[in-house]
């Protein structure tokens, strides 16, 4: 039993033994043949590599590229350095080519090397099995291409490029491209699988018996999908033509090729060239925050020589606009609120209510940001009356004390009225202990009052977490002015579309969230648009509330207008852009923007413009005329060409958001007021001067009879200043086409109008009436606006009647009408 017990392990470790011995043979033979295979290349290497070095010697000792006259001490540091830049260009021209594919690529041919190096000669297997191989290696690179990373290795641009380089561009080109880069998977794996790709192959026409589907079918739906696939990308190919080369925001230029580089030696030959030196010059982020700040952007050092100027330069390239990950916002969670018990405070308004003879019950309870709403469901209102109890024979029923005995009969019951509840707002304020509270009555779309009172403690709604929301997921992929608005009572996040307003009027006091709104609503459309979405054209009166917006490349002109006499002109240019919008839909037949950038003959899509006012009630004060008759005249065309107008104003009277101005703004939001009558005169109801400030706001959209009430989103200004960074950087790299010219437009209509102006005859007798004039006397004499008057005195001024502006706000008049012209002396 021993032995029987011993034999088959003694075999066991002899046949382990065996194993270990034939595989170290094996490893030994492997290491032989590279050592071999290594002492045979190693001489080839040496030749090649100093024949690279005499040549690159060679080379710059002709050129001249290096001094002739170093010493032989330099020559390693020279061969280096040329074979360091000959490592560059064969990387950068790799890299361009292959893309990260060169790193599958380099060890698919190492590999191949070693096994060949190893044995040289091996069977067909080998050699069908490595052709597989290139073909998946191939079809890699293909795969790829579909990728487009926003990194750089060396000077090669990947985003351009594509993670395949231009070899796998080509392969998915075309629609013969794509077959051609299918074909490669298909043969690669006939080679790799040969009996089952046979089998897969004669298994076909039995599944396309099996399932009844004619051979014909198959080719003609082959053929209709190949042709829809080459139109696609004929239409790919056609919307990406473009027109005319975009001019840029600002004079300077923004790249230029610096000296030494091949394409400044064909822009400046030798022969013109005097002392020019031009370096490079990137922006960085110190210089952006210095321009958001209001300083002067550093320009490249420029010294020419003014006897010979040489030709201008060509910019460089544009570079695809990109837009900022949402990590670059505050992901800043609701502040943990104070704990509040509001079971006792729903309690505590049902006794406070019934103390008034009001039955009611709390059946909901919704905590938001801000505020808590209580949903109220109104009781009934029982009437009854007292009735004599009778027996059969109809006599009174008597009690134990002989008094006849009374019933309690309910005579009516009835709903409490809504107005029972609303009419005890202070009363349930001062039982709640609330600075104020706002009744709903009721809630729409639900059958309860809902009673809002204030959190002890408010929690602060970031815009990242809005955006991150799925509703406003939802609303980015529809449209470009999607607006992350806030959150409502009960926490939702509230999402609104600017294209469906189409128009927003905004008002609230000082100081109750106003400009913060603004900030956020242009802080949301940078993180999701790029300038070839979305343009702004900012008017801040005020100067400084959109003032960090300054550097950023979406702005349509090419800067924030400040300056009330520029106002005027500012909106003329926005007229004409909608004028001429409206000429190009009517070339093409279509009726909106988005039915022209659909449309196949387009080749550059218009962008949307948002028109920014910050401060109404300023230029009302200016020009009542000019702007309301150009404001209503922008809401009431502008919406189908694209252009929509936010106007903010934080004193809501007639006089300023007049008749004519809220028939076009449906859309509005209202911040906390100071009087009920500043809110009726925004969203024609109370409510509004019962906000609790500080975001605290009521939305009325265009598809609601009442407002809702929305905690508004927080953007800070370390936040503001990291996404002007973030595009003012881009702004640096890139060029965008400036509407400056449509200014200049509007000065000269504007000119022309004043040339014609029946009133300008009036003002020259009224001139020569006076020795000095000044614009309050024009206003007074001749009834008009101040901007009226100033371009009249400007004219006046250019036909030499009046003279140049002194230190007061006067002119003097320079041609009397008692004054008689001067003899003409004699030749």
């Amino acid at each position: 039993m021993a032995k029987l017990r011993t034999g088959p392990r003694h075999g066991r470790r002899s046949t382990r033994s065996t194993g270990r011995s034939s595989l170290r043979g094996r490893r030994t033979s492997l290491y032989d043949s590279a050592s071999a295979a290594l002492d045979s290349w190693l001489p080839t290497i040496l030749t090649a590599g100093g024949a690279v070095a005499v040549a690159f010697f060679v080379y710059v000792s002709v050129s001249g590229e290096v001094p002739r006259d170093f010493s032989l001490a330099s020559i390693p540091s020279a061969v280096l350095g040329g074979l360091d830049s000959i490592a560059s260009s064969i990387r950068d021209n790799a890299f361009r080519l292959l893309g990260v594919g060169l790193f599958p690529v380099l060890a698919f041919i190492a590999t191949s090397a070693l096994l060949i190096g190893v044995e040289p000669w091996r069977g067909g297997g080998f050699w069908r099995r490595w052709a597989a191989w290139a073909c998946f290696v191939v079809f890699a690179l293909g795969c790829l291409a579909l990728f487009t990373p926003g990194s750089r290795v060396g000077a090669t641009d990947l985003a351009v490029v594509s993670a395949g380089g231009e070899v796998g561009q080509a392969m998915v080109g075309s629609v013969w491209a794509v077959i051609g880069w299918l074909a490669l998977l298909a043969v690669g794996s006939a080679l790799m699988w040969p009996r089952s790709s046979a089998t897969a192959v004669r298994e076909v026409p039995g599944v396309i018996d099996a399932i009844d589907l004619p051979a014909r079918v198959i080719w003609v739906g082959g053929a209709l999908l190949a042709a829809v696939v080459a139109f696609f990308n004929w239409l790919g190919r056609s919307r990406q033509k473009t027109g005319d080369t975009p001019m840029l925001a600002y004079d300077e230029p923004v790249a230029v090729a610096p000296a030494g580089h091949p394409d400044f030696a064909q822009a400046y030959p030798p022969d013109e060239v005097v002392d020019v030196d031009y370096s490079e010059h990137q922006p960085t982020l110190d210089e952006v925050e210095l321009a958001v700040q209001g300083g002067d952007i550093p320009k490249p050092d420029l010294r020419i020589d003014a006897d010979n100027p040489a030709p201008q330069v060509e910019r460089a390239p544009e570079h695809p606009w990109r837009v900022p990950a949402i990590n670059l916002l505050v992901d800043r969670t609701q502040e943990p609120s104070a704990r509040i018990d509001n079971t006792h405070r729903a309690a505590l308004i049902e006794k406070t209510l019934a103390s008034f003879g009001v039955d009611s019950k709390v059946v909901q309870i919704n905590q938001g940001p801000t505020v808590t709403q209580f949903g109220i469901e109104p009781g009934w209102e029982v009437k009854t009356r007292a009735v004599v109890e009778k027996d059969e024979r109809g006599k009174s029923v008597l009690d134990r004390d002989g008094k006849p005995r009374q019933r309690v009969e309910e005579v009516s019951r009835t709903r409490v009225r809504v107005n029972q509840i609303t009419a005890l707002a202070n009363d349930l304020a001062l039982a709640l202990a609330a600075s104020t509270i706002r009744i709903e009555a009721p809630v729409p779309g639900k059958p309860v009052v809902g009673i809002e009172v204030p959190n002890h403690v408010a929690s602060t709604v970031t815009l990242r977490s809005v955006m991150e929301s799925p509703p406003f997921q939802r609303a980015v992929t529809r449209s470009k002015l999607a607006l992350a608005l806030g959150q409502g009572v009960t926490g939702e996040p509230i999402v609104a579309d600017l294209t469906k307003m189409p128009h927003l009027l905004i008002a609230g006091s000082t100081g109750s969230g106003k400009s913060v709104c603004l900030n956020s609503i242009v802080a949301c459309i940078l993180m999701h648009a790029t300038p070839a979405d979305v343009r702004f054209v900012m008017v801040d009166p005020k100067r400084v509330e959109l003032a960090s917006f300054g550097v950023i490349p979406h702005l349509a002109f090419s800067s924030i207008v400040t300056e009330m006499d520029k106002v005027v002109g500012t909106l003329q240019a926005v007229i004409h852009e909608m004028e001429t919008r409206y000429k190009k839909f009517a070339t093409l037949a279509v009726r909106n923007i988005e039915g022209y950038n659909r449309n196949p003959k387009v080749s550059e899509p218009l962008p949307y413009w948002v028109v920014i006012i910050d401060e109404l009630a300023d230029l009302m004060m200016a020009a009542p005329f000019e702007v309301e008759r150009q404001i209503c005249r922008l809401a009431q065309l502008a919406r189908a060409t694209g252009i929509h107008l936010i106007v903010a104003t934080q004193r809501p009277s007639v006089d300023v958001v007049t008749g004519l101005i809220k028939a076009n703004f449906p859309t509005r939001i209202a911040f906390a007021m100071s009087s009920q009558v500043d809110s009726r005169t925004i969203l024609d109801m109370a409510g509004a001067e019962r906000l609790l400030g500080k975001g605290d706001m009521l939305f009325m959209p265009t598809d609601a009879s009442k407002p809702r009430r929305i905690q508004g989103v927080y953007v800070s200004d370390q936040e503001i200043e990291k996404l002007v960074a973030f595009w003012g950087a881009q702004r640096l790299r890139s060029t965008i086409a400036s509407y400056d010219h449509l200014l200049d437009e509007a000065k000269e209509a504007l000119e022309a109008e004043a040339a014609a102006d029946p009133v300008m005859e009036q003002a020259r007798e009224l001139a020569l009436e006076h020795n000095r004039i000044s614009t309050s006397l024009l206003q007074r004499r001749l009834r008009i606006g101040y901007p009226r008057a100033a371009r009249i005195v400007d004219q006046l001024e250019q036909e030499g009647v009046v003279g140049p502006a002194e230190g007061g706000g006067s002119r003097e008049v320079l041609t009397r009408s008692d004054e008689e012209p001067a003899e003409e002396p004699y030749d």
